[in-house]
């Protein structure tokens, strides 16, 4: 059951007293890995476990001796029996119409509200997400479900009527699903872009074939077992376990109608490629990184700015595609910036994130130890490391990768670090003179996800506003320079590399994505 008394966590409720949250989660966390944690899982079909495959054991990124579980990988012969059964399933999915299956959503949406705990020690757990920041991706779940079936129930199903030639014949503007959705999930976000994609696209009237990430497995078959609770007909939601060549076998397969991905640009861009050599084409909505800015004006609110450029650049330690990894401070305020932000950087805790204290887990995995390591060299060698560049290894943390945030100033404005995506707790720091300039330089990247300003002056805000070149902005955000979007409060568009259609999740175009137009015009005598 859910506790009503407790105060509700989301991404932007920094001040909040959450001390009896943490209280039930120390009291839930010792059961929870009792559970749930070392347990055999297999691929789910029309609502069954498919046995048969050799499982990997896959271990937490907080403790490389605790195994998570052990998991199938997919090969082509078990995609073909995922598509088959999504295929099998959808015409009737598709034929009970919007209000049933806006019915079934909000039961999903139930179950996931019932079942949030778990979901987050899931987060903390598998990917090395602070407590609330995972229990806030839980609440943002529930909310995107919701949100999108009131967008639906409010436009009758996204049904209109059309203008007529002839007064009797009736038009009318409907949507039609495609048919069976594939759907590839990213581990940073392993419910929250799961649930976003996999619901939409059932919304719509489509089946999904659901390839979680490799690293948030344990997340997927989760949310496979609360849509079967939830009553999500046997078939609709199918879900794959395994890595890249999991992914690749998917991509390829000609019995997919449409694709939903968030993921890399590399990988967003071959998938779009893949696509488009086929008979025709298919729809891909995809999500694929960012670099986002923050400017901070000479009449900002520095302590304000700080307090936001932390929590982006370094929450979840820097693993989203919104965090803020490229700072331009006005030269009036550059100096206090980076002082202050070396010392809030430097007093957050990091460690096990199963601890209430903690603030920054450990990353992921060996890859992101190395693309760390090399960053901070690198910046050292072109650029000065204000801060940061080391691992912790003391005591339980040695058996993670657990660093320092990292803080860099100087270098070159097309310097590697200042352009590329790294998804690392790494922010650079430049000084500008002029915030048009800033922006400009901000601007000339291949991404265009998120951005953010703090200033005062009317002028420079509207200068931001009107120049920034991405799909999420924000203005004076001490809960988050880049990052904090919340179902149908921010939409989350990626405009050029960061993604392909100029529609955004959490808004009210995204639904609508996921099915093609047909007009229906009906002669009357």
């Amino acid at each position: 059951m859910i506790d009503h008394t407790l105060p509700r966590v989301t991404y932007s409720n920094i001040h909040t007293d959450f001390s009896a949250v943490h209280d039930l989660l120390d009291q839930r966390l010792p059961d929870f890995e009792s559970r749930m944690l070392g347990q055999d899982f297999s691929h789910r079909f029309e609502g069954r476990p498919v046995a048969g495959e050799v499982l990997q054991e896959v271990y937490s990124p907080i403790d490389h001796w605790l195994m998570v579980g052990r998991f199938p990988s997919a090969d082509g012969d078990v995609i073909e029996q995922a598509v088959s059964c999504a295929r099998r399933t959808q015409p009737a999915w598709a034929a009970q119409g919007w209000a049933q299956r806006i019915t079934v959503l909000r039961r999903l949406a139930m179950v996931l509200s019932e079942r949030k705990y778990d979901f987050a020690m899931a987060a903390v757990i598998e990917i090395g997400k602070s407590r609330l920041e995972a229990l806030g991706e839980a609440e943002e779940s529930v909310d995107l479900i919701r949100y999108y079936c009131d967008q639906a129930e409010r436009s009758d199903g996204y049904r209109q009527p059309l203008a007529r030639a002839f007064d009797n014949e009736s038009t009318h503007d409907v949507l039609r699903p495609y048919g069976v959705f594939a759907v590839i999930a990213p581990f940073n976000f392993p419910l929250a872009l799961s649930v976003n994609m996999v619901c939409a696209a059932l919304l719509a009237g489509n089946t999904v074939v659901y390839k979680p990430s490799p690293r948030a497995s344990l997340t997927g078959a989760l949310l496979l077992n609360a849509c079967d609770a939830a009553g999500v007909p046997a078939g609709g939601v199918n879900g794959v376990f395994g890595g890249a060549q999991t992914g690749a076998a998917l991509m390829r397969h000609s019995g997919i109608d449409g694709y939903a991905f968030t993921g890399s640009h590399e990988v967003g861009m071959d998938l779009l490629q893949s696509v488009a050599a086929g008979r025709h084409a298919r729809p891909v909505i995809a999500e694929m990184g960012g670099k986002n800015p923050a400017y901070i004006a000479a009449s900002a609110e520095v302590g304000v700015a700080v307090q936001g450029v932390l929590r982006s650049a370094f929450g979840l330690q820097g693993q989203k595609c919104s965090a803020g990894s490229k700072v331009y401070a006005h030269v009036s305020v550059h100096d206090e910036v980076v002082e202050r932000l070396r010392v809030a950087a430097e007093s957050l805790n990091v460690g096990d994130p199963r601890d209430r204290r903690v603030f920054m887990g450990p990353l992921i995995d060996e890859a992101a130890w190395r693309r760390y390591r090399t960053a901070c060299e690198e910046a050292g060698a072109d650029g000065r490391l204000v801060s940061g560049g080391g691992r912790l290894n003391a005591g339980e943390l040695a058996y993670g990768y657990y660093v320092q945030p990292a803080i860099a100033t100087g270098l070159p404005p097309n310097h590697r670090l200042n352009r590329k995506e790294l998804f690392l707790p790494f922010v650079s720091v430049q000084p500008f003179t002029s915030l048009q300039a800033a922006i400009d330089d901000g601007n000339a990247i291949d991404y265009g996800l998120t951005a953010g300003c703090y200033a005062q002056d009317p002028d420079e805000i509207d200068l931001f506003l009107n120049r920034a070149e991405a799909g999420a902005l924000y203005v004076n955000r001490a809960s988050g320079a880049t990052t904090g979007a919340w179902p149908g409060i921010q939409t989350f568009c990626g405009w050029k590399g960061s993604g392909l259609t100029g529609k955004g999740g959490l808004g009210p175009y995204y639904v609508t994505q996921f099915a093609r137009e047909q007009s229906h015009t009906i002669w009357h005598r």
